[in-house]
């Protein structure tokens, strides 16, 4: 069946469903794309109970799952580890910087007392120079790293490091943590001042992104040390603005765009016939 210019029934339904498939990827990539690798930063009030791992300011926080790998290691096993993504928030006070990090964990192990019996762990790593890039595996001497250790049995450290088996402890630790284990999945909240004076510390309170990489540890699968599932890097978003949409997004985009010139294209040969 035709209408008065001639077009087809099809020809109608053809064109709608180009007008949805470009909403649908067009949309989402203008609208909700982030830069790849990032980890938003959202600004709340200390009436939010960031420092609670269940608290009101995490409901807004945009997640991010940070894909995980095995650590290059020397250690038997070291490519045999568990953990695959640990889902990460940020937030900030005036005062404060809170991070959030949750995995799946089939057990809470938090007793490490035995020969053959680990804790669960998790670590963040931020450079002390926040303007450069260091080697991801601990830093280097030109510039170290600042790392903030959480163990499941109830310990949390603030350590340096300029290089792989470098790590020291700061002599008082500034990052707080807070933690909750809930039907399979660990909880972490590590805290600590956005802006501080102390040599070798991180500060945060800073106009750029910030690179940022995490580690956890499976103590039911005898990881430990080096054996550990680790990320890349990524950021938090302290810069003046986003760099672009991730490349995925960009790719659809021109994917879609793409599907509904052809479209276009046909149903104007299929007129003209």
């Amino acid at each position: 069946m035709r209408d008065r210019k001639g077009w087809t029934v099809a020809a109608w339904a053809a064109v709608a469903a180009c007008f949805v498939l470009a909403a649908a990827v067009v949309g989402p990539a203008t609208v909700s794309a982030r830069p790849a690798n990032q980890i938003p930063v959202e600004s709340v009030s200390v009436a939010d109970d960031p420092q609670r791992p269940t608290g009101e300011a995490w409901d807004t926080a945009p997640p991010v799952e940070v894909p995980l790998t095995s650590a290059p290691s020397g250690l038997p096993n070291a490519s045999d580890t568990s953990v695959e993504t640990v889902r990460v928030q940020s937030v900030r006070t005036d005062e404060r910087f809170f991070l959030r990090l949750s995995w799946a964990d089939d057990t809470a192990d938090r007793n490490a007392s035995g020969p053959r019996e680990f804790a669960d762990a998790a670590a963040v790593q931020v450079p002390v120079n926040t303007s450069a890039r260091p080697p991801i595996s601990m830093g280097s001497t030109r510039n170290p790293v600042n790392v903030w250790y959480w163990h499941a049995g109830g310990e949390s450290e603030e350590l340096l490091a300029g290089g792989p088996g470098t790590t020291t402890a700061f002599e008082s630790a500034s990052v707080e943590t807070s933690t909750a284990y809930d039907d399979g999945r660990w909880t972490v909240v590590l805290s600590r001042n956005v802006s501080t004076a102390a040599a070798n510390r991180t500060t945060l309170a800073v106009d750029r992104d910030v690179d940022v990489a995490f580690a956890v540890w499976n103590g039911a699968n005898a990881e430990r040390s080096g054996r550990k599932a680790v990320s890349e890097w990524h950021h938090f978003a302290l810069g003046p603005g986003p760099r672009g949409p991730p490349y995925e997004s960009i790719l659809w985009t021109i994917a879609g765009l793409a599907i509904v010139g052809t479209t276009l294209v046909t149903i104007q040969a299929v007129r003209r016939n």
